[in-house]
Protein backbone atom coordinates (compact mmCIF):
# COMPACT_ATOMS: atom_id res chain seq x y z
CA UNK A 1 0.00 0.00 0.00
CA UNK A 2 1.34 3.46 -0.75
CA UNK A 3 0.71 7.34 1.02
CA UNK A 4 -1.27 9.71 -1.03
CA UNK A 5 -1.78 13.50 0.01
CA UNK A 6 -3.26 16.66 -1.00
CA UNK A 7 -2.36 19.83 0.33
CA UNK A 8 -2.50 23.59 -1.14
CA UNK A 9 -1.37 26.99 -1.22
CA UNK A 10 -2.90 30.20 -2.43
CA UNK A 11 -0.20 32.77 -4.10
CA UNK A 12 -1.24 36.65 -5.16
CA UNK A 13 -0.37 35.88 -8.70
CA UNK A 14 -1.74 34.74 -11.91
CA UNK A 15 -2.21 31.05 -12.71
CA UNK A 16 -0.10 31.72 -15.83
CA UNK A 17 2.87 33.17 -13.43
CA UNK A 18 3.48 30.27 -11.10
CA UNK A 19 2.69 27.61 -14.03
CA UNK A 20 5.08 29.34 -16.11
CA UNK A 21 7.60 29.94 -12.66
CA UNK A 22 7.15 26.15 -12.03
CA UNK A 23 8.66 25.19 -15.48
CA UNK A 24 11.57 27.67 -15.67
CA UNK A 25 14.61 26.92 -13.67
CA UNK A 26 15.74 30.27 -12.90
CA UNK A 27 12.61 31.12 -11.02
CA UNK A 28 11.61 27.54 -9.66
CA UNK A 29 15.34 27.57 -8.06
CA UNK A 30 14.50 31.42 -6.59
CA UNK A 31 10.90 30.64 -5.22
CA UNK A 32 12.50 27.22 -3.43
CA UNK A 33 15.95 28.69 -2.36
CA UNK A 34 17.25 25.46 -3.80
CA UNK A 35 18.62 24.48 -7.02
CA UNK A 36 16.36 23.18 -9.72
CA UNK A 37 16.86 21.84 -13.41
CA UNK A 38 14.13 21.51 -15.42
CA UNK A 39 12.81 21.83 -19.13
CA UNK A 40 9.30 23.28 -20.67
CA UNK A 41 8.85 20.10 -22.25
CA UNK A 42 6.89 16.84 -21.84
CA UNK A 43 9.18 14.02 -21.64
CA UNK A 44 12.30 15.91 -19.86
CA UNK A 45 13.68 14.71 -17.33
CA UNK A 46 13.65 17.22 -14.25
CA UNK A 47 15.99 17.92 -10.85
CA UNK A 48 14.48 19.72 -7.88
CA UNK A 49 15.56 20.56 -4.31
CA UNK A 50 19.62 20.39 -4.47
CA UNK A 51 19.02 17.26 -6.70
CA UNK A 52 16.76 15.19 -3.56
CA UNK A 53 14.28 15.06 -6.20
CA UNK A 54 14.18 13.64 -9.89
CA UNK A 55 11.69 12.97 -12.38
CA UNK A 56 10.35 13.27 -15.63
CA UNK A 57 7.61 16.09 -16.58
CA UNK A 58 4.53 14.04 -18.13
CA UNK A 59 1.86 16.16 -18.62
CA UNK A 60 1.25 19.93 -19.06
CA UNK A 61 -2.31 21.95 -19.61
CA UNK A 62 -1.07 25.55 -19.77
CA UNK A 63 -1.70 27.52 -16.89
CA UNK A 64 -4.08 24.80 -15.34
CA UNK A 65 -1.98 21.46 -14.34
CA UNK A 66 1.49 20.14 -14.67
CA UNK A 67 1.64 16.38 -13.98
CA UNK A 68 5.10 14.48 -12.93
CA UNK A 69 6.94 11.75 -11.84
CA UNK A 70 8.87 12.05 -8.74
CA UNK A 71 11.52 10.42 -6.49
CA UNK A 72 13.68 11.10 -3.65
CA UNK A 73 16.98 9.60 -2.66
CA UNK A 74 14.75 8.48 0.05
CA UNK A 75 12.64 6.33 -1.98
CA UNK A 76 13.53 2.60 -1.47
CA UNK A 77 15.34 1.34 -4.60
CA UNK A 78 12.56 -1.27 -5.49
CA UNK A 79 9.69 1.88 -4.80
CA UNK A 80 8.18 3.26 -7.91
CA UNK A 81 8.08 6.63 -8.54
CA UNK A 82 5.42 8.75 -7.25
CA UNK A 83 2.96 10.81 -9.77
CA UNK A 84 2.78 14.37 -8.44
CA UNK A 85 0.02 16.19 -10.26
CA UNK A 86 0.19 19.85 -9.08
CA UNK A 87 -3.30 22.07 -10.55
CA UNK A 88 -3.56 26.23 -11.07
CA UNK A 89 -6.82 27.06 -10.12
CA UNK A 90 -7.54 31.21 -10.99
CA UNK A 91 -8.92 33.25 -8.32
CA UNK A 92 -9.52 36.03 -9.82
CA UNK A 93 -5.87 37.52 -9.26
CA UNK A 94 -4.73 34.97 -6.91
CA UNK A 95 -4.08 31.10 -7.30
CA UNK A 96 -5.18 28.09 -5.76
CA UNK A 97 -2.25 25.46 -5.87
CA UNK A 98 -3.45 22.18 -4.89
CA UNK A 99 -0.87 19.37 -5.03
CA UNK A 100 -2.19 15.77 -5.34
CA UNK A 101 0.98 13.69 -4.60
CA UNK A 102 0.22 9.85 -5.53
CA UNK A 103 1.86 6.56 -4.72
CA UNK A 104 4.33 7.61 -1.86
CA UNK A 105 5.98 4.99 0.01
CA UNK A 106 3.83 3.18 2.59
CA UNK A 107 4.21 5.71 5.65
CA UNK A 108 6.22 8.69 4.06
CA UNK A 109 3.04 10.64 3.66
CA UNK A 110 3.00 12.54 6.74
CA UNK A 111 7.08 13.22 6.12
CA UNK A 112 6.66 14.67 2.72
CA UNK A 113 3.37 16.83 3.47
CA UNK A 114 5.89 18.86 5.73
CA UNK A 115 8.67 19.11 3.25
CA UNK A 116 6.21 19.99 0.49
CA UNK A 117 5.21 22.95 3.28
CA UNK A 118 9.08 23.53 4.40
CA UNK A 119 10.51 23.35 0.86
CA UNK A 120 7.96 25.15 -1.36
CA UNK A 121 5.22 26.75 0.56
CA UNK A 122 6.90 28.75 2.76
CA UNK A 123 9.07 30.26 0.37
CA UNK A 124 6.61 30.40 -2.54
CA UNK A 125 4.21 32.89 0.06
CA UNK A 126 7.61 35.20 0.28
CA UNK A 127 8.55 35.14 -3.57
CA UNK A 128 5.20 35.61 -4.75
CA UNK A 129 3.90 38.54 -2.40
CA UNK A 130 6.71 40.71 -2.82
Amino acid sequence: MTDNIKLSITVPVEPNIIYNAWLDSKTHSAFTRSKVHINKKVGSRFTAVDGYVEGELKQMILSKQIVMSWRTTDFPDDAEDSLLTVNFENLNGATKVVLLHENLPEGDGKKYRKSWKDNYFVHMKDYFSL
